[in-house]
């Protein structure tokens, strides 16, 4: 089994900025992790291949040259092959763009089985590269996958999460997934692992290995940009009701009375 792991190295919480000249994240020379969401993708996807008894994971990501450390650290946790896709022509772009750079990668790895993505990135929190990246290599997708119940002669049943529950989906492979953190517990690296993934040959892949139109990659391709960034500035006219409840719901209604507030 060929499985392919999309990963995105993303700013710590602590450490996001914003360039104020094209208000994207500056992501050079920042304290990045690996998406935690794709933690749950990479421990998905080596607990398939150890299911299976044999197989093959590659994980991809696209990102500056410091991405390569994120691609390191999962080769440290069981991933065979790893390829980084860097290119100053990448930079800016938005989730479109970012999903078609992807894909022509993806598609120079073809036959596989498939894809696994975490359900979103915390830097951006949009959701959207997953789906985005089934829909231009016209693969059938289940997204918050909760749980991976069977893999049998090319069909794959899963549990996808609801907000009330889930739905078991079965879907055709080769696929796409995204998973939610409820899959699994991510593992520990191990010594062996590390010490591998120091020797270990990353692939960087730029615009024309890939064989990518430039008009559709990095800023230039991307289809939305953020216009500006800012700070909401702080209320001054908070209150914090005390007391029992339900005086402090006559309270309430005063208050919200008072500022002509619609109940």
């Amino acid at each position: 089994m060929k499985i392919i792991v999309c990963i995105k190295q993303v700013p710590e919480t602590t450490s996001v900025r914003i360039d104020p000249k094209t208000n994207t994240l500056i992501r050079e020379g920042v304290q990045s992790i690996i998406n935690p969401f794709d933690m749950n993708a990479i421990e998905a996807a080596l607990q398939l291949k150890e299911s299976c008894g044999d197989g093959e994971i590659i994980a991809i990501s696209m990102g500056p040259p410091q991405a390569e450390e994120a691609l390191r650290e999962a080769i440290s946790l069981g991933v065979d092959e790893a390829i980084l896709l860097t290119d100053r022509a990448f930079a800016g772009g938005d989730t479109l763009a970012t999903a078609y750079t992807l894909s022509m990668a993806i598609k120079k790895l073809s036959p596989f089985d498939l894809i696994i993505c975490g359900k979103q990135a915390i830097d951006g929190d949009t959701a959207q590269v997953g789906p985005e990246l089934a829909e231009m290599l016209n693969l059938p997708q289940v997204c918050f996958v909760r749980k991976i119940e069977e893999i049998k002669d090319a069909l794959m049943t899963v549990q996808r999460a609801l907000e009330d529950g889930y739905e078991v989906v079965e879907v055709n492979l080769p696929a796409l997934i995204t998973v939610v953190k409820e899959i699994n517990e991510p593992r520990l690296p191990s010594l062996r692992g590390k010490l591998a993934a120091k020797k270990k040959e990353i692939g960087k892949w730029g615009v024309l290995d890939i064989e990518a139109l430039p008009d559709r990659v990095g800023l230039v391709g991307s289809a939305t940009q953020v216009v500006r960034t800012f700070t909401p500035p702080p209320r001054k006219d908070r209150k914090i009701l005390e007391g029992e409840v339900k005086n402090i719901v006559k309270e309430l209604v005063a208050e919200l009375k008072e500022r002509n507030i619609v109940l």
